[in-house]
């Protein structure tokens, strides 16, 4: 086991006794992985034979120890970052933590608790490092001098692999200043973390988050939360250290649901992937807006004004009314054989039935089936009826032949087929598209221009616009396999049962407290041996997940808050963004109006589904102050209503702006080019207009060969080749925008894009016009 220092008096300095504790936290993480490593092992190695519930537990344990293992290794890096001194002893103060610190007898009448990603506790199960999300750890991030929350003192500790390498503290109580072990040094860490070079990947910000963020990170799971903020005011760090949060201090809701985390695009995915494993947290579902139907992940968007019709409300009445047009009654009767027999159909006949069936409310291809037993009962009655007038002898059980005689008739089929067809929300969409005259006649208001905007071959590839429309018809449509809903409620009886058998199991093992039944069941090897709730709620449009995270949340459509209301029926919501950054031509004005969509329509002033509460976050802790200013007072002049934000720091390099002259790719070449010489190995993203990127990621490469790269693989790459939406949510230490006039002139919200691209840099902006 670890031996914590307990006779701390020869220990040269405090950061030698930062390092003696630090390490021993590590021996202690050590022997947690070998002891998860040695059960899973052990696990493995038991036979089990054909015993189907014998077989589940063993796998279902398996799966748990290879999550724990997993768990430990994401938090290696910066284990521990912090630790508070507090006025008292309180219990979760371990007696190691107690002599690790002082020199034995100076200061036992205070208390120290050590912070870091995840908790621990010694062979004796004292807490030797508290999870940043416990309650007993909020001092670390929200105590001031004046309200010290019980605090004496902060120490922040940075950690190089597996080392300390340097400490500071900030001291809440004056006594402490003129003690010996007391390390002044202001807000090094943050500043730190501030000015540290861009890797393409966003790290975490656990150790030094601050008070109002910690605050929101902390705020109630339920309902509604909007976090508004400028550009580099750490809303998406907020965001996912509060999905992270949540998963710890609701495990039991969340734990079978999962969260959902929304992008805005697959460039943002990337960026963000590694934040939450780092937390200790991998039951998280990374999705763009263009993967949020299973199946299909679509990267390309339509041109703006087709992208503001689809993303309207409009579309949704418009669906509605698409799927009830292929509810035909035939306006004459219809002639149909019967094995040899042949039977006059009325109109009225089919009409009775499919009114029948509408009157249950059930989805197109589920009201089917109930049209389909209607209507054959009807034509069974109608067939004896006809039998018996010519005196043939019909009892029930001729009756039975009949009614199957009728369902086998090609006739029938084809009369049944034709008044309900079954659809797909890929043909619905598409007949939508490729059908001029039967959009037009379902769109009686709408004008020809609206309709001709819609129009689209079969089989083109669908767009992000359209996505939200898949899934409201495929709300509306139902299962088109009968058989996948039979299926489903299998499932469900069959997860009732693994719950059950779970819970004998845990009583059979004597593990009480340690696991959950729900946890165990989740993970029985007969049905899902390899598949977290993630990766089975990423898979099932029809999953309710306990919570939802949405960032940029500015950009989206109704019909896209629509789609996510009905993944999160108990709207249970984290919504981040920035009004003054909404760019897509579908975006609202104000939070308001966005969350109509989501909370339900208005009416009397309120919403049905509900109220939302606002968060704002003041602070730019990403842009310097010189380059804050340039971007706010572009984005004024452009008539853009923005939030002033205030900036922690400024850079030694002010704003340069560049005339292109006749070749603007020459002079954005050059321009990257002379930030380059500045620092060569920082990330620096050009940002321009989609139709320069070609020729501009072409000239970047011929000059910096295989340094630049665009979208989605610029991530890694040294000089990255960005649109402004493609930008958005991103930070590199150095950018060029190119051709700013051409970027307000993209679209009516040009002047959000640019306010985008210029408020991406951490160091440098240089702006070629």
């Amino acid at each position: 086991m670890p031996t914590f220092p307990r006779g701390t008096r020869l220990l040269s300095s405090e950061l030698d006794r930062e390092r003696v504790y630090v390490s021993a936290l590590y021996e202690r993480l050590d022997a947690l992985k070998a002891e998860a490593r040695e059960r899973l092992t052990a696990v493995r190695r038991e036979t089990v034979g054909g015993n189907h519930q014998s077989r589940s537990e063993r796998d279902a344990y398996a799966r748990l120890y290879e999550d724990t293992l997993a768990q430990l290794g994401e938090v290696d890096d910066r284990l521990a970052f912090g630790r508070l001194e507090l006025e008292e002893h309180d219990e979760t103060t371990s007696p190691a933590a107690l002599t690790a610190v002082g020199d034995g007898s100076r200061h036992d009448d205070g208390a120290y608790r050590y912070i870091g990603r995840i908790g621990l506790r010694d062979t004796e199960h004292h807490p030797i490092l508290l999870d940043w999300r416990v309650p007993g750890a909020s001092a670390f991030y929200q105590a001031t001098a004046a309200t010290p929350m019980g605090a004496r003192a902060r120490r922040h500790l940075t950690l190089e692999g597996r080392r300390v390498t340097r400490i500071e503290d900030e001291v809440f109580d004056p006594t402490l200043l003129d003690r010996d072990d007391v390390q002044l040094q202001g807000e090094g860490a943050l500043m730190a973390a501030l000015t540290a070079q861009r890797t393409g990947r966003m790290t975490d910000i656990v150790a030094t988050i601050q008070g109002e963020q910690d605050r929101i990170i902390r705020s109630a799971l339920d309902g509604v939360l909007v976090v508004q903020g400028g550009p580099g005011t750490g809303k998406t760090a907020v965001a996912l250290h509060r999905a992270a949060y949540l998963l710890y201090s609701h495990r039991e809701r969340l734990r079978g649901s999962g969260v959902l985390v929304v992008g805005p695009s697959r460039s943002f995915l990337r960026y963000i992937e590694q934040v939450l494993p780092s937390l200790g947290e991998s039951g998280v579902v990374l999705s763009s807006l263009g993967g949020l139907y299973p199946g299909l992940e679509a990267t390309r968007d339509d041109v703006p004004d087709v992208a503001a019709l689809k993303g309207s409300s409009r579309m949704g009445d418009l669906l509605k009314r698409a799927v009830r047009s292929r509810q035909i009654v035939p306006t004459e009767p219809s002639e149909i054989d019967v094995d040899g027999e042949r039977m006059l159909v009325q109109p009225s006949l089919v009409a009775e039935a499919m009114r029948r069936a509408q009157e249950r409310g059930k989805p197109h291809n589920e009201g089917r089936v109930t049209f389909n037993k209607n209507a054959l009962a009807a034509l069974t009655r109608q067939l004896v009826h006809q039998l018996r007038d010519r005196g043939t002898t019909v009892d029930d059980s001729d009756e039975a032949v009949l009614r199957e005689d009728i369902r086998q008739s090609y006739d029938v089929r084809v009369l049944l087929n034709t008044a309900w067809l079954p659809l797909t929300p890929q043909k619905l969409l598409e007949d939508l598209y490729a059908r001029p005259n039967w959009l037009a006649s379902i769109t009686a208001q709408w004008s020809p221009a609206e309709r001709a905007l819609l129009r689209r071959e079969r089989g083109a590839e669908m767009t992000i616009s359209d996505v939200p429309l898949l899934d409201e018809a495929a709300e509306l449509l139902g299962e088109f396999d009968t058989a996948v809903d039979a299926d489903k409620r299998a499932r469900k009886a069959q997860q009732k049962r693994d719950i059950e058998n779970a819970e004998r199991a845990i009583e059979n093992m004597q593990v009480e407290g340690m696991v959950t039944a729900s946890d165990i069941a989740g993970n029985f090897a007969e049905r899902a041996a390899s598949m977290t709730t993630a990766e089975r709620a990423s898979g099932d449009r029809t999953w309710a997940y306990g919570h939802v995270v949405v960032d940029e949340a500015q950009e989206l459509s109704p019909m896209q808050w629509r789609l996510l209301a009905r993944r999160c029926p108990l709207r249970s919501f984290t919504v981040v963004g920035d009004i003054a950054q909404a760019s897509s031509p579908a975006a609202a004005t104000s939070w308001d109006r966005a969350l109509q969509s989501l909370l339900g329509r208005r009416r009397g002033g309120a919403t049905l589904g509900g109220s939302w509460r606002l968060e704002e976050l003041t602070v730019n802790y990403r842009t310097p102050t010189q380059i804050v200013e340039y971007a706010e007072r572009a984005a004024r002049a452009n008539g853009l209503d923005i939030t002033p934000s205030r900036s922690v720091r400024s850079s030694e390099w002010p704003v340069r702006e560049v005339a292109a002259g006749s070749d603007v790719v020459a002079a954005t070449v050059e321009a990257v080019a002379v930030d380059r010489a500045i620092d060569s190995t920082g990330t620096l993203a050009v940002i321009a207009p989609d139709e320069l990127v070609p020729a501009l990621l072409a000239a970047l490469l011929e000059r910096f060969p295989g340094e630049a790269a665009p979208g989605t693989a610029s991530l890694t790459a040294p000089i990255s080749v960005l649109s402004p939406a493609t930008s958005k949510g991103l930070e590199f230490d150095a950018v060029v925008v190119t051709a700013p006039t051409r970027i307000l002139d993209l679209s009516i919200r040009g002047n959000a894009s640019l306010y985008v691209a210029m408020t991406r840099p951490t160091q440098r902006l240089t702006v070629v016009s």
